[in-house]
């Protein structure tokens, strides 16, 4: 669905039915339409469903988008509370003080929406699968809305993309609360309440409590979440894992044949002026990023360098933080890694997110003089960093799965990583990519230091033991379908 995609769990939505419509099974997607899905070529009226939000009646039209090749039915629902920030918008950006107040609203009346499509079903599918707190409600209203009794039959699968963002809200007395949603709801507060404020929900907590079954998307991330990854949750994924419903299946990649060659430096480089052009042609006032990345780009030699650094992905505390952390003395990790790199190489970045840190990384891009700070995203530059990198950094100080390493390797472009999660569980150190851990994000930042000059090192000096990585990493294959045949096996049975 063209826009209807952020991050790691668009891909999971987009994939894996597509991987169980092969083996043999009949999937439904069903999302928002956020006021623009609905206008896609193609997409027919359907139905309208009437469901209960706000203390009123409420009718959502279903839309019926062209089929995809997979033979997947992608089924959008549309209604104005499904573009509170403009049509398009996924996410909106609430002020600090009203974390998740309108995202939280908008998917509460999603959870209905659904909740009464399946219930308005004649025949009932045989397992509804829900992902991140943004679902779970379904699970609230099956619980305890009598009208939505029949719903209990059907199996749930919940899956857990990222247990850092739960949804919390008030449980009353606000616009974005539990009780302003469902007014005549008689919920059990000991089942909705976050363990760490009394007077709030927490949807993830729900999902985690309320679901048949529960995954996350790797292995490793599974077990880490039990203890200090647990982000407050570790009770309830406790009680979880010793009824046995939680487990971890790490997400796929496709594989798709290679299209031609990959992209060359010169035409890296033309891609990359077009990128910038593109951005700052939508904006009346040159953003400061976008003009230093255009004196950057016209630094960049003409000839490839002997070793290109690449790194794609949004710019968080979670993935991004352990360039900007110091590493003994002043200087950051990222100075450190270009003092590594000097004259024989570049490191390019791509990504956008925490306004802190695309600060950070465009004063570093002034400063430097092997530095190509990138500072948005563009589908057709990341492609070809994946294709044209010697190394891709992801020092992430957690991560769930990850896909930015898979494609990476899938170019045959080896990976350094943190020891975490999904990462831990598709890169091996010195294998198909290098590694580093550490107690600390001092003791990360200064061991992700090391890992990328051994790897400068190896590639420079070491070009047939570097090359033998290289393509490990291409070999290596994390496959949906393997994904799906374990979710049919694990968790979608009974």
């Amino acid at each position: 669905m063209p826009g209807g995609k952020v991050g790691g769990i668009g891909d999971v939505i987009r994939d894996l039915p597509a991987a169980l419509q092969k083996r043999g099974h009949q999937c439904t997607v069903l999302m928002p339409g956020y006021g623009a899905l609905s206008q896609l070529p193609g997409t027919k009226k359907i139905a309208v469903l009437r469901t209960s939000f706000g203390g009123a009646a409420v009718s959502v039209a279903v839309h019926r988008l062209a089929s995809p090749d997979s033979g997947v039915t992608c089924l959008v629902l549309e209604h104005p509370g499904f573009a509170p920030c403009g049509a398009g918008r996924i996410y909106c950006d609430d002020p600090d003080d009203r974390p998740f107040a309108t995202d939280a609203s908008k998917f509460a009346l999603f959870s209905a929406a659904a909740a009464s499509y399946v219930a308005g079903l004649q025949q009932k599918p045989a397992l509804v699968h829900l992902n991140d707190w943004h679902s779970s409600l379904y699970l609230l209203l099956r619980e305890f809305d009598p009208s939505f009794k029949a719903l209990k039959s059907v199996r749930t699968v919940f899956t857990i993309h990222n247990l850092a963002l739960q949804g919390i809200r008030p449980l009353a007395q606000d616009p974005s609360s539990l009780e302003a949603w469902f007014p005549q709801l008689k919920y059990k507060r000991a089942v909705v309440i976050d363990p760490r404020y009394g007077n709030c929900l927490n949807p993830m907590a729900i999902g985690i409590r309320l679901a048949d079954a529960v995954n996350t998307v790797s292995p490793t991330y599974a077990r880490e979440i039990l203890g200090a990854a647990g982000e407050g949750l570790q009770q309830d994924l406790k009680l979880a894992a010793k009824e046995g419903r939680l487990t971890g299946i790490l997400n796929g990649c496709e594989y798709p044949a290679r299209a031609g060659r990959a992209p060359s430096w010169t035409q890296f480089r033309k891609l990359a002026g077009k990128g910038l052009e593109a951005w700052m042609s939508r904006q009346p006032i040159i953003h400061s990023a976008h003009y230093f990345a255009e004196r950057a780009l016209a630094r960049l030699p003409r000839s490839r360098p002997q070793t290109i650094l690449t790194s794609v992905g949004r710019l968080t505390e979670q993935k991004a933080t352990l360039f900007l952390e110091p590493v003994d003395g002043a200087e950051t990790a990222l100075d450190h890694i270009l003092d590594r790199l000097g004259d024989a190489g570049w490191l390019l970045i791509l990504g956008s997110g925490d306004p802190a840190i695309e600060a950070a990384l465009t004063r570093m891009s002034v400063a430097r003089n092997n530095l190509l700070f990138l500072n948005g995203y563009d589908e057709a530059l990341s492609a070809a960093l994946y294709e044209i990198g010697d190394l891709f950094l992801m020092p992430s100080i957690f991560e769930p799965c990850g896909i930015s390493q898979m494609l990476a390797m899938r170019s045959r472009q080896p990976c350094v990583v943190n020891d975490v999660g999904g990462l831990h569980d598709t890169v091996v150190n010195r294998k198909n990519g290098f590694v580093f851990s550490g107690k600390t994000s001092a003791q990360q930042a200064h061991n992700f230091v090391a890992a990328v000059g051994e790897a400068v090192q190896m590639q420079r000096e070491q070009p047939a033991t570097y090359k033998a990585i290289s393509k490990a990493a291409g070999a290596a294959r994390f496959s949906w379908d393997a994904a799906a045949q374990q979710y049919e096996e694990g968790l979608y049975r009974d």
